[in-house]
């Protein structure tokens, strides 16, 4: 696959790990990644677990920005709390209480827009891989749930 001159997308190995991108005039901040490792298996056949997702900076500021929406909601309810069990006004609390969750609804929507936006090249990355490996289609029968396949191991380094 590296090899091949007119391969158009970017491939790192490290070891046994394969990361393969989006070519870069194509890429965009919801543009997934291929990453398999291919394990020694049996006689004439390698394990291949792979992962198709985000880049790990998405991935990273998604999370970050989760965590730090359930923190500030946490905070905001101690607040909420102490300024409700003292009889202050506890609006701004509340207001924050409200608004949190709802910024937490929008973050999912856009994570599920990313992943639509993303989903024709995680197709194209799909057919990449399935050619590069030359794995027969008919004997291969993927699941969007499954992440580890044995196949034959014609890999081309």
């Amino acid at each position: 696959m590296k090899k091949d001159p007119e391969c158009m997308y970017p491939i790192k190995i490290v070891d046994h790990h394969i990361v393969v991108d989006i070519p870069l005039d194509e890429n965009h901040f919801w543009s997934p990644q291929l990453h398999f490792e291919i394990l020694d298996g049996e006689e004439k056949a390698s394990l291949v677990k792979g992962l198709f997702g985000p880049k790990p900076h998405v991935w990273t500021m998604f999370m970050f920005i989760h965590f730090a929406v359930a923190f500030a909601f946490t905070v905001f309810f101690v607040i909420f709390y102490t300024e409700w069990s003292l009889n202050k006004d506890y609006t701004l609390s509340l207001s924050f209480m409200i608004g949190l969750p709802i910024l937490w609804c929008i973050l999912y929507v856009l994570g599920q827009l990313g992943k639509k936006t993303g989903r024709p090249q995680m197709i194209e990355l799909y057919q990449f891989f399935i050619k590069g490996m030359n794995i027969d289609e008919s004997v291969y029968h993927g699941t969007e749930t499954t992440s580890e396949r044995i196949v034959n191991s014609n890999v081309n380094n």
